[in-house]
């Protein structure tokens, strides 16, 4: 079965209509609808639910898009790897990552190493970049945290402890380093629930006893920056990943109680392709 087929699927899984698949394709509506009927028609089985114009998978649907994906990552790979005799002077890496702290240092040493590559970074949060690697949407994903799943394989990249940062005028503002047991009854700004340092700040905060008031979520670091600066309460954050700012005063934890690693994931059945190990070693070289 022609691999266009499949092209056309995903494309439409990823985009909910026939016309933004053709046009993220470049080729016409008629040739991606005749491709989906065709898949349809030779498996007598439905893999969309038609709304209108939009299009959603059905439960068969679904278990054939990380098939397909998996299939499409394989033959670009292949493809590549035939074109320059595997030594990477062009192709593509695609990686997933949460913040961009620690990519864009790996995406350097990696263009270093391979100027000839396309990259691309996919942002997200945990749950998306995890969701986009096990589809074979992304090559490798950049994580701080370790998920431990038989399909996958982790290698950690880097630890960090966690800070918090307060408005030049805060009370907690005027210590360098605060004990975790200050924060009794303070208004601490966490991420939404599935954030590694909102995970890391609640496991510390209940060894200690310590129950800070959280009565305020905030679903971005921009966001919480923002929530800082205008006195709504006390940021926690990677110590990596802290912007110094005039109007903030980074503040350590006694002890670092709270941390985070930062992992590099792939799948572990592609753990040996070319893609893989090009970006395992170009970071290695880094470190």
């Amino acid at each position: 079965m022609s691999n266009a087929r499949y092209r056309s699927f995903v494309a439409v899984a990823q985009h909910g209509s026939l016309s933004a698949a053709a046009r993220a394709l470049g080729v016409s509506q008629p040739t991606i609808s005749s491709q989906i009927a065709t898949l349809e028609r030779q498996s007598q089985i439905e893999l969309f639910h038609r709304q209108g114009y939009r299009m959603s998978l059905t439960t068969a649907g679904l278990k054939l898009l990380s098939l397909a994906q998996k299939l499409l990552a394989l033959e670009s790979e292949a493809e590549f790897f035939l074109r320059d005799s595997g030594k990477l002077h062009q192709g593509e890496l695609k990686i997933g990552a949460v913040g961009p702290f620690h990519v864009i240092e790996m995406v350097a040493a990696y263009r270093a190493r391979h100027p000839g590559m396309q990259l691309s970074i996919r942002m997200g949060n945990s749950q998306q970049v995890l969701r986009d690697l096990e589809n074979y949407s992304t090559d490798v994903a950049v994580l701080a945290g370790l998920y431990d799943r038989p399909e996958l394989l982790a290698r950690e990249y880097a630890r960090h402890a966690i800070i918090l940062f307060a408005h030049v005028e805060h009370p907690l503002a005027q210590s360098g380093v605060v004990d975790i047991r200050t924060l009794q009854g303070q208004s601490l700004l966490l991420r939404e629930p599935g954030s590694t340092t909102r995970a890391a700040m609640e496991k510390a905060l209940a060894a200690a006893g310590v129950k800070p008031q959280l009565n305020l979520e905030i679903g971005s670091r921009e966001a919480i920056r923002e929530a800082v600066a205008r006195g709504l309460g006390v940021g926690a954050v990677s110590e990596a990943e802290f912007i110094p700012d005039p109007r903030f005063k980074p503040i350590r934890i006694k002890g670092d109680p709270a941390s985070t690693t930062t992992y590099v994931y792939c799948m572990r059945e592609r753990s040996d392709s070319l893609l893989v190990r090009s970006f395992r070693h170009a970071i290695e070289e880094r470190e």
